[in-house]
């Protein structure tokens, strides 16, 4: 239902904006502020864009929680969709996502409503000991087998 009402609520401010900025500057002064902010937009989210590639890359290199990285990377390519989307209310949007400290409160507020899964490359113990508890049985190699399989394996 959300989904439905921002489909049918964004054109309608889009238009509302419209006429009542180019009623105030005229229609070329408000085409050219259109495509001025499609072309200032593409630019910063390339910028931005290329550093939240980059912390990404880190974080896996890192092996820390990438969670943070994709999520900025996330909105910063939802927001040059949103810049080149013509509109002023789609580019207030965009250009807010590309404010570091707005995509940091919307990622805290998306954290807190999901649920995250953390991974680890390093086992975890709880408490436990490295120690592992087992028996074994030696076991006499036939010299006749050599070159056959162990059994461990199809023939």
């Amino acid at each position: 239902m959300w989904l439905f009402l921002a489909f049918v609520m964004v054109p309608l401010i889009e238009i509302a904006l419209f006429i009542q900025i180019g009623g105030l500057l005229g229609l070329w002064m408000t085409l050219l502020i259109v495509v001025v902010t499609a072309i200032i937009g593409t630019h910063l989210v390339r910028a931005q864009g290329m550093h939240a590639l980059g912390q990404v890359k880190s974080s896996f290199n890192e092996l820390k929680d990438p969670s943070e990285a994709l999520a900025n990377g996330a909105m910063i390519l939802f927001s040059g969709a949103l810049l080149l989307t013509p509109g002023f209310f789609t580019d207030a949007v965009g250009f807010a996502l590309l404010v570091p400290g707005i995509r940091l409160a919307v990622f805290r507020w998306a954290r807190s409503k999901v649920n995250v899964a953390t991974f680890s490359s390093h086992p975890q113990h709880h408490g436990q000991s490295d120690i592992i508890d087992g028996d074994f049985t030696e076991v006499e190699i036939n010299p006749n087998d050599k070159g056959k399989p162990s059994g461990w394996t199809k023939d």
